[in-house]
């Protein structure tokens, strides 16, 4: 069911689909839905979406919207980044609350990963 006037999908530029696609399948267990050769989406995964093939990326420092994912394990998904071959930009660091590192996808994106402190 779709809510009124609130977020309901976000799309990203790509400049690998398959790179892209094969990374979020491998570090986050994504699956895909192909529309064509330059647009794939994404459902279930907290916010629907999709990436479409573009040169363009996005990152926090060029001004775009940081997207920020959710751990138990930080580390544990740190090493998932790195093993399908993403870049992390940002080391672990600590917030009020919680560590974080932030990680370039394939395509170029920058995403987040938070993780709360333990007590």
């Amino acid at each position: 069911m779709h809510t009124h006037e609130k977020i309901n999908y976000v799309e990203f530029p790509a400049r690998n689909l398959e790179a892209t696609k094969s990374f979020f399948e491998a570090v986050f267990g994504w699956s895909f839905v192909d529309y064509g050769p330059e647009y794939t989406a994404f459902s279930n995964q907290g916010l629907d979406g999709g990436f479409f093939k573009s040169d363009l990326t996005g990152t926090a420092d060029s001004g775009s919207a940081l997207i920020i994912f959710y751990s138990n394990s930080l580390e544990e998904t740190l090493s998932k980044v790195e093993t399908a071959g993403g870049q992390i930009v940002k080391s672990i660091f600590s917030f009020p609350g919680g560590r974080r590192f932030h990680f370039v996808e394939p395509s170029g994106n920058e995403f987040a990963v938070w993780s709360e402190v333990s007590t």
